[in-house]
């Protein structure tokens, strides 16, 4: 094979990564992802952008231990002293926690 024609089976393979690459449904990195100090991650603002997709998938933050999604806690309720602006702000929290999937409904 003369070098024109491994020229061109070498240009005809990187045509064939990039098109891999650009037309994937998905990236699986087999490194760590790096994110440079001030860069944002931009998120979709019609169906959003889900970060684990299975109660089951492990995720932590600021560097502590992967944990799976938290069981479902209960609203308060009962007890001889009802604090209703307290059971408020608990409900609230409980809510706002439920909806971004920190813990289950």
């Amino acid at each position: 094979m003369n070098e024109l024609e491994q020229l061109k089976q070498r240009v005809q393979q990187l045509e064939t990564l990039v098109n891999q690459l650009i037309h994937s449904d998905r990236y699986v990195f087999h490194k760590k992802v790096q994110v440079l100090d001030g860069r944002s991650i931009q998120t979709g603002k019609t169906n959003g952008t889900t970060i684990g997709t299975e109660t089951t998938q492990k995720i932590a933050f600021h560097g502590s231990t992967p944990v799976i999604q938290a069981n479902a806690i209960s609203s308060p309720s009962g007890g001889t002293t009802v604090d209703s602006e307290c059971r408020s702000a608990v409900s609230s929290i409980l809510t706002m926690l439920r909806n971004k999937g920190l813990i289950a409904s």
